[in-house]
């Protein structure tokens, strides 16, 4: 699938998750082939934190380890889950490389509206404590988390805007954050998307990582299937349609945009 033999970095990926249950050695298998270096794997409530190590632990040195509690998930009990999540970046040798996958989400409901934002701020200053960068998801609620991250800005390690699929005037928002970096993933290969000129036109290639956010938003052409850190080839090929420049020149750009994030792992 990747006859250039280029190497880049999949920043989000749920392998963990039961969909890859039945074949994860073989996801693995195609994602080295297809040029995957890395992957990151975000724990999204306090059961997935096991689950992650588990997966990082049968790949050491290709998945790397985040802790945190997804907005989706952020219930009235949210304080004590995050009471028992936070000594484990407290153990000896502590593997997580970020805080996340935390941020707002709005989309479905506001149940939880005041829940989310002071889950999200204790979790804002886990990162600010720990220095560990942030893998942050946002939906429907920009203004709340700009607001937010505003009040930490001289203090943030750095972090992800994950699975970004903005306009011009909200990627120049995020960007005023040094140190961020705008995921982008499968989105960027639909047909209907305003990605690749909203892209074109304010994010720099030097702000992006490359994503898939799988098993969900596989690109074009897998869409409609479950999402693989392979396809994450889909989405650099694109890349570099956006911005008239090499395939190895998206891989290397990225790579050292990760770096730059995450150090070197």
């Amino acid at each position: 699938m990747n006859s250039a033999s280029m190497f880049f970095i999949d920043t989000h990926t749920h392998l963990d998750g039961h969909e890859f249950d039945d074949d994860r050695d073989e996801v693995i298998s195609r994602a080295k082939a297809a040029g995957v270096s890395k992957v990151f794997i975000p724990a999204v409530d306090l059961p997935s934190v096991d689950s992650v190590l588990a997966v990082c632990g049968r790949y050491p040195g290709y998945a790397y380890p985040m802790i945190g509690l997804h907005p989706e998930e952020v219930k009235a009990d949210w304080r004590s889950v995050l009471a028992r999540m936070k000594p484990r970046l407290d153990e000896p040798s502590s593997p997580f490389i970020a805080v996340g996958e935390v941020g707002l989400d709005y989309y479905w409901s506001r149940e939880f509206e005041q829940e989310q934002l002071e889950a999200f701020e204790e979790q804002v200053r886990w990162s600010v404590e720990y220095r560990l960068p942030l893998m942050i998801h946002c939906r429907k609620g920009q203004n709340e988390m700009v607001n937010m991250l505003r009040r930490y800005e001289g203090e943030l390690p750095g972090g992800v805007f994950h699975c970004f699929t903005g306009n011009e005037r909200e990627a120049a928002e995020l960007l005023r954050f040094d140190n961020f970096m705008l995921g982008i993933g499968g989105v960027l290969t639909f047909k209907k998307s305003r990605l690749p000129e909203t892209l074109a036109a304010a994010v720099p290639l030097s702000r992006i990582v490359l994503e898939t956010d799988s098993p969900y938003m596989a690109p074009v052409p897998m869409r409609g299937k479950r999402n693989e850190s392979a396809f994450t080839l889909y989405v650099l090929k694109r890349l570099a349609e956006c911005y008239g420049v090499s395939e190895q020149e998206v891989a290397d750009t990225t790579n050292d945009n990760v770096r730059r994030v995450f150090g070197r792992l």
